[in-house]
């Protein structure tokens, strides 16, 4: 197992991430889909805990074989897909890849939002083994390098200015100086215990993971316009219009024939 810790700084509060962080996920998951790929939503519903309280499940269909490298493609069938189980407890959430076609393939990633800029050195918990074991490693949203097919200039965010909060741009240092800004902790574990793949694996999926957290928390700030004035209910008829499309961009409907088992929404470990 491959653990690492990100700790990724935005300026913003952890209440005004609550509304952008469902319309960053929304938006992204419409924008990267097309026929045939992207993410296909299943469950979206209300869902309670008794640690956690009330909060959201989903569970979706990642579909995206054409874009693994090409020795993962050779290994595995074209109706693959990954399962996305999220448990949101905003602003604590748990979220699990499970993969049927690979049983041992899990990646499960444990977040908490706080109010300050990376500096809580245990805020999910972890025990001194956990802490012994795990990378930190902190992002930059405005300075670290995206791949060149995610780049897009009106989200350099060394460029961009909020018209509606007169945030950025965001300037050398700015982690240390600006206000507000919050964190996202996101301890992310993966496994892949099938040996001779195991390295490749684990570390290809870091790799992934550390550029889809790198552009969605970009998105998320450079997008606060259109985000900033909405209430929880405006965002989530936002979201249920673009889980709507985006459905209908991978051929409407459940592919396959696995079907959303009732009992896994309740495992939120």
């Amino acid at each position: 197992m491959l653990m690492k810790e990100y700790r990724v700084c935005m300026p913003l509060s952890v209440e005004e991430y609550n509304i952008g962080q469902l319309y960053m996920i929304a938006r992204h998951s419409h924008e990267q889909s097309e026929k045939g790929e992207g993410v296909e939503v299943v469950i979206n519903e209300p869902h309670e805990d008794p640690v956690h309280g009330k909060g959201q499940y989903t569970e979706k269909r990642i579909h995206l074989n054409s874009r693994l490298p090409s020795w993962v493609r050779a290994v595995i069938p074209n109706i693959f897909y990954i399962t996305e189980k999220a448990w949101n407890y905003y602003p604590f959430t748990k979220t699990e890849y499970t993969c049927s076609f690979l049983p041992r393939f899990v990646v499960e990633i444990e977040t908490r939002y706080e109010n300050n800029n990376g500096s809580n050195d245990n805020c999910l918990n972890l025990t001194q083994e956990e802490l012994i074991q795990r990378e930190v490693i902190f992002q930059d949203i405005a300075y670290d390098e995206l791949p060149e097919k995610h780049y897009k200039e009106n989200e350099d965010l060394k460029k961009f200015k909020s018209v509606k909060t007169g945030r950025g741009p965001l300037e050398e240092g700015w982690i240390k100086t600006q206000q507000p800004i919050m964190c996202s902790y996101k301890l992310v574990r993966v496994k892949f215990e099938v040996w001779g793949f195991q390295t490749k694996v684990e570390g290809f999926t870091h790799t992934a993971i550390r550029d889809i957290l790198l552009l969605g928390h970009r998105q998320a700030f450079a997008w606060i316009d259109d985000w900033i004035d909405m209430t929880k209910e405006d965002v989530r008829n936002y979201e249920c219009k673009q889980q709507l499309e985006t459905n209908l961009k991978l051929g409407g409907g459940h592919r396959g024939d696995e079907k959303p088992r009732k009992e896994d929404r309740k495992k939120s470990r």
